[in-house]
């Protein structure tokens, strides 16, 4: 492609070409200003711009005028906008997932063995298990090839209302109604040792340290109703420290790549800590009701740490811990890792917590609370599911609105996103669950099947299924 940068302005205007500045996502300008002829459309641009980014490997890019995706050749979009010639065209070029995943369109097992609602379903870092969590008080693992149940956890004495996966893959961490929380092998489903317990009132989330931090996985941090977060060491089985400030129940908690652990509470704020004394590092203000969700931008690869599409398997922790941190860095780039909160007083914020106290942006629109926030595996886009029946979409970066999905007909209870950043999926207390497209912003399958609300959803990271839980008590699996 000929770089005509170097003309006098306006000379290139007359044969037929615009002037385009090509611009990262987060709005850093690749190299001057280009003429280009006016057939040139995205094929072409995708080429200039691994060109100018010396990539070896050649990468897939879609790219955005405004909010708007380019689709057509860059002639046939000045016409339609009926844009002025003489302005530079500012093109944003946004990197996109080299693989494909399908859309899930089918359910391919309804599995009975939960005895009340399934509350909570999560795949593993390298989506080839399955746990659920319920009011039963049992945890369960799944057999993905048999699509049969593999092991029964009993040892909660009350509902048990989140789980997590330690991203190296060796254990599941549940918290339950009345407080404990217990460790489980998912290869033998045996109870690890005895339960951690110091929590007053009942555990509502739990995050583990990032694998490219320590491996393998010994910390994790659990939030409560009680008002406190701690952070256990899952070797020792004792609370190494007590994160306490917060004057009511705290909803969320994540542990961020940089080491950082953010709390989010029903007192309307946010706090930020570091974990070797447990130190409170800022707190975050601005929501004027409890702060329901929070999200990170890299939560995608701090949740499958080492493992990708690729099935790639580990011999050693300091390997896993190596590939881990290879990820995290490529993924983060030059940017700060971003948060996002989504409160009962129907927004959210976006915040870059490591540089301000600030947000970056207020996102409004929705008309009841938001439940839960989630950005995309490559943090360009965040969605949001609210009690007003929409999912709405945003830029992962800036925080402005793009697109909003209606369609579901009650409350949304929970996202999850394909791992290719292509796809959203939304379970509902409608009982349906909806796949969204991103790029046409349109419902792209509508899965019904559940007899009741939908509480749960999770798609794999492998991108091959989609499991949902419910009021129903059973667990679904959807297929492409």
């Amino acid at each position: 492609m000929e770089n005509r940068d170097q003309q006098e302005p306006g000379s290139g205007s007359g044969s037929g070409s615009v002037m385009c500045q090509l611009v990262s996502p987060e709005g850093d300008h690749l190299g001057a200003a280009l003429y280009l002829p006016q057939n040139v459309g995205p094929p072409q641009l995708q080429e200039i711009v691994n060109h100018l980014l010396h990539n070896e490997d050649k990468l897939p890019y879609a790219f955005y005028i405004g909010d708007e995706e380019l689709s057509v050749q860059l002639g046939a979009y000045m016409q339609q906008k009926n844009a002025n010639v003489e302005v530079t065209l500012r093109i944003v070029y946004q990197p996109q997932a080299v693989f494909r995943i399908r859309p899930v369109n089918r359910c391919s097992a309804t599995i009975a063995g939960h005895t009340e609602a399934v509350l909570a379903v999560s795949f593993s870092p390298d989506g080839r298990c399955l746990a659920s969590g319920s009011g039963d008080t049992t945890v369960r693992f799944w057999d993905l090839n048999t699509q049969t149940p593999l092991f029964t956890c009993k040892g909660h004495k009350n509902w048990v209302l989140c789980i997590a996966w330690s991203p190296d893959g060796n254990h599941l961490v549940s918290g339950s109604k009345s407080g404990e929380l217990i460790l489980w092998d998912p290869k033998t489903g045996k109870q690890l040792g005895t339960p951690l317990t110091g929590h007053r009132k009942w555990i509502t989330a739990v995050s583990w340290e990032p694998v490219h931090l320590q491996a393998p996985c010994r910390r994790l941090v659990s939030a409560s109703k009680d008002g406190d977060a701690r952070i256990w060491d899952i070797t020792t089985r004792k609370c190494i420290i007590a994160l306490t400030g917060h004057t009511n129940s705290v909803t969320c908690v994540k542990w961020g790549g940089d080491g950082l652990i953010y709390t989010g509470s029903e007192d309307c704020l946010i706090k930020v800590w570091e974990t070797s004394q447990g130190k409170l590092v800022k707190t975050l203000q601005g929501h004027g009701h409890w702060v329901n969700s929070l999200a990170l931008s890299t939560e995608y690869i701090l949740r499958t740490g080492a493992y990708d599409h690729t099935g790639k398997t580990y011999s050693t922790a300091d390997e896993m811990k190596e590939a881990a941190l290879a990820r995290y860095k490529k993924m983060r780039g030059n940017a700060p890792e971003r948060l996002v909160s989504g409160s009962d007083d129907f927004t959210m914020f976006l915040w870059e917590p490591t540089i301000s106290k600030q947000p970056k942006a207020r996102m409004t629109g929705h008309q009841k609370l938001v439940n839960h926030v989630y950005f995309s595996p490559d943090g360009q886009w965040l969605a949001s599911a609210s009690f007003d029946k929409s999912v709405k979409l945003w830029n992962g970066i800036t925080g402005k609105f793009v697109a909003a999905f209606r369609g579901h007909v009650a409350d949304v209870y929970q996202i999850s996103w394909s791992a290719d950043s292509r796809l959203l999926l939304s379970g509902s207390k409608d009982s349906t669950l909806k796949v969204w497209d991103i790029r046409t912003h349109k419902l792209k399958q509508d899965l019904p099947g559940h007899a009741d609300e939908v509480y749960a959803v999770d798609w794999s990271p492998d991108g091959e299924k989609v499991a949902s839980g419910g009021k129903d008590r059973v667990l679904k699996l959807w297929m492409n």
